[in-house]
């Protein structure tokens, strides 16, 4: 729940949570009075008020603590705003009144606002019901309007670790609970507990999901259902590409499991990663934090937001952060992070918003520990086999815009358009297994890279009601452009033993100043049109439908000369991806559900040896699940069966590893599991997050016999078990908290004919925070202990056989003011 820490406008001392829900007026007349119908079954108050507010398109304040608990009879038919509401509220104890159009508040009848002006709606007759006896409407001129900015989700005191919508899946605000494929949310204040400041640390709280190799700082990277997203995550909705971006402007990440082209294009099929940001709020909001932690790793992040005008129709947000750190592992990093965020109402109808990404970052790069047989080498955890001068550069600048315009209550639209620069330079040592008397052979090779990507989309979305039935129909298209030049130098190879601790093995100063002399530009763009329909019968059954075709091409070569002299071969793909899904809602708390999904993926993300680009990835899954809710919708929970398959999947190409890191492909892999996901707030003192997932990963067509790539090897990088339990309790309510939970993975391969094995782990982390009000400030400290136990273990497997080592024992805190 919500602290007890407000500005001064807000009365009662208790944070009014604010739903707000697309505001699409189509004339200037009191929301009142348009009849429209409702399907708001029995069910707590609360969740009731947010389905009306859905499906009013109204601006719906109330605070929480007075509704908990709370019941509510159905409402269905058609009828007005006011008369729903009326039904909805009757016996609670609770009363509302119009503060505009767009806006009402749900308060106790002695509540002590300050009120204007006061009048009598004059009820309207239903057919068939009767006369309706309606409260009295207050109008209150200055305390609120139709710009004001959602707070319930978006609010930063916001304690609940439950989220009821998302987007992602559907490109509309659906409830998980009538969504008919696996989703999960992890909120911001999960993030806050766990002091998460990379995406990789958000992974465990999610089932199947285990983190993918990045360098330590230079990518974000992850598995989902046994598969690699090969970079394919986005921000709020646009595809990033790779590069790894600070969390400080983070609201939330959606992890969507299976294939999801029909939304995003080609990705991966194992899911994709969508991180939410941060919104401009109507309420002014500041915040300073500084963390401070084990191997100087220091941080400092600002967060500042409210109202540029006096009627708050323009708002903006800045959050920023620096980063300056060292590791257990040498592996230094500084990072700026730059987030300005403006968001224009230029009517009730038509939002505009506009962000800009920019970040800097200067690190050194972690190859990981290689391989000596199957296992990792037995050296200690702390050794960086790569050289002093091993490091990254890179500038990264991308670019957001997007609008919505409403024509009415029931049909809107969005466009929305994305560019993105980046330039790095790299200087790295690869490095060959260990043989038995501890001889491997490590190869430097220097990078020079540019990428430019734009991508933009449009969207129709309508609500109508035919033949008795409920739909939400999406129609739209996108397209996507990404230039890659990447310009290459290596060839050497350096004879090295394990026991060889020099940091200065290579001077890369002269090997540098020689450039590159190879090339290798890249092209890929697609265009996508995809529809969708989601219906509605008998309040209950719930039908998902679409489908999208993709026209796409992939170009890729090879020159030693520059890039612009390279010959681009390629290859063009058109395919239909089709998705169906059924959802049934028997009960309240409990949903069934099963879906079937194709999806055309990406080219990989990788270059083989002689340039040749490689074709398209088929994804195909079949998904059976259930999703219950406890509590009044205060804690959600999930278990679904899934069953995968990916043609042209990738797998690094160990033949040609001395020249580079090139790739090659398999025919089909296959991936099916079982997955649990719990997550929420049992009381107002206790909240958890809990997952589980058993996932059997294999090859299951190849025309290769080596024995990581033939007919049954193991998927690397996937754990047959998973899982974690993070719990919290608040000790003094507001005041006090303490958490604490483990996670799991059992043992997981590598790529590479040893099959070599990364030994299974659990790692224990907890904190403790407290928090006191000065005045109209808020002081946060908090110290996080990972890994408490101080356990040995490796994280992730590296691109070819070397795995990454775990952090041991570390101690972060933290010093946070907001008001």
């Amino acid at each position: 729940m919500a602290q007890n820490l407000k500005r001064s406008h807000r009365n009662k001392g208790a944070l009014v949570s604010i739903f707000l829900l697309s505001l699409m007026p189509g004339i200037a007349v009191m929301a009142g009075d348009n009849a429209r119908q409702y399907h708001i079954p029995a069910q707590s108050l609360n969740n009731a008020l947010m389905q009306f507010a859905t499906d009013s398109h109204l601006e719906l304040m109330f605070t929480a603590e007075k509704i908990r608990g709370l019941r509510t009879d159905s409402v269905d038919g058609s009828m007005t705003p006011a008369q729903a509401l009326s039904q909805l509220l009757q016996g609670s104890g609770m009363t509302y009144r119009f503060v505009d159009a767009k806006t009402v508040t749900v308060e106790q009848p002695d509540a002590n606002f300050r009120k204007t002006a006061t009048v009598e709606e004059k009820p309207e007759t239903q057919s068939g019901s009767g006369d309706t006896t309606l409260p009295k409407v207050t109008v209150e001129a200055d305390a609120g309007n139709a710009y004001d900015d959602p707070a319930w989700a978006n609010d930063p005191y916001n304690t609940d670790y439950n989220r009821p919508n998302s987007s992602t899946a559907t490109k509309t605000d659906t409830p998980i609970m009538e969504t008919p494929v696996s989703i999960q949310v992890v909120p911001q204040q999960l993030l806050k507990d766990q002091q998460v400041t990379r995406l990789e640390d958000v992974y465990r709280n999610v089932s199947g999901v285990q983190p993918g190799f990045g360098y330590s700082n230079f990518w974000d990277d992850a598995y989902i259902r046994g598969f690699p997203v090969n970079a394919n995550i986005f921000r709020n909705g646009f595809r990033q590409r790779f590069y790894a971006f600070d969390t400080a402007d983070l609201q939330q990440i959606e992890i969507l499991k299976g294939p999801a082209a029909i939304m995003f294009g080609r990705v991966e099929p194992g899911g994709i990663i969508n991180q939410v940001t941060k919104k401009p709020l109507a309420d002014p909001y500041y915040s300073v934090q500084q963390q401070f932690g084990s191997y100087d790793y220091y941080r400092t992040s600002i967060d500042a937001t409210g109202p540029i005008t006096d009627d708050k129709s323009l708002r903006y947000r800045f959050n920023g952060a620096y980063t300056n750190a060292d590791s257990f592992r040498d592996v230094d990093l500084e990072r700026v992070f730059l987030a300005p965020t403006m968001s224009w109402q230029i009517t009730p109808d038509t939002e505009v918003n506009l962000s800009l990404n920019y970040q800097h970052q200067d690190t050194a790069l972690d190859e990981g520990l290689p391989f000596q047989g199957n296992r990792p080498v037995d050296v200690p955890l702390t050794r960086n086999l790569c050289d002093d001068e091993c490091s990254l550069s890179y500038d990264l600048t991308v670019l957001y815009l997007n609008w919505s315009h409403h024509f009415n209550d029931n049909w809107t639209v969005r466009n929305g358009f994305s560019g993105g620069w980046t330039e790095d330079y790299i200087q790295e040592l690869g490095q060959s297994t260990v043989d038995a008397a501890g001889n491997f052979e490590q190869y430097p090779w220097r990078y020079d890279e540019e990428s430019n990507h734009y991508q933009t989309y449009l969207d129709l979305n309508g609500k109508f009601e035919l033949f008795g039935t409920k739909h939400n129909t999406l129609v739209g298209v996108d397209y996507f452009t990404r230039d890659f030049k990447q310009g290459f130098r290596g060839g050497v190879t350096l004879a090295r033993n394990i026991q060889d601790t020099r940091p200065d093995v290579f001077d890369f100063k002269p090997f540098a100043a020689l450039g590159s002399n190879e090339f290798y530009p890249s092209q890929e763009e697609w265009f996508g049109v995809y529809f969708q329909d989601q219906i509605t019968l008998w309040k209950n059954l719930h039908i998902l439908g679409g489908g999208r075709y993709d026209w796409a091409s992939a170009k890729s070569g090879f020159s030693t000369v520059s890039s612009e002299a390279a010959n681009l071969i390629g290859t063009n793909t058109g395919y239909f991806s089709p998705r169906v899904g059924i959802l049934y809602r028997p009960l309240e708390w409990l949903s069934v559900y099963g879906n079937y999904v194709e999806s055309l993926g990406s080219n990989n993300g990788g270059r083989s040896f002689d340039g040749t680009p490689f074709q398209p990835q088929i994804g195909e899954q079949y998904e059976a699940g259930i999703k219950t809710e406890f509590f009044e919708g205060r804690l959600n929970a999930s278990l679904a069966y899934y069953h995968l398959t990916k043609q042209n999947t990738l797998t690094p190409d160990l033949e040609h590893i001395s020249a580079g890191q090139f790739s090659k492909a398999i025919g089909e892999a296959r991936s099916q599991g079982i997955e649990f996901d719990l997550s929420g707030n049992v009381t107002d003192r206790f909240s958890i997050v809990a997952n589980y997932a058993y996932i059997d990963a294999a090859i299951t067509k190849s025309d290769d016999d080596s024995p990581h790539l033939r007919v049954g090897a193991a998927l690397p990088n996937v754990p047959e078990h998973s899982g974690s339990v993070w719990a919290k309790y608040m000790l003094i309510p507001e005041r006090f908290e303490i958490g604490a939970g483990p996670y799991f993975a059992s043992s997981r391969h590598i790529i590479g004919p040893n099959l070599g094995v990364m030994p299974g782990y659990v790692r224990l982390d907890a904190y403790a925070a407290y928090h006191v009000n000065l005045g109209d400030t808020r002081l946060t400290t908090q110290v996080n202990i990972n890994n408490v136990l101080d356990k040995d273990y490796f994280k992730t497997p590296g691109f070819g056989q070397e795995a990454l080592p775990g952090e041991p024992l570390t101690v972060m805190g933290s010093v946070r003011l907001e008001y």
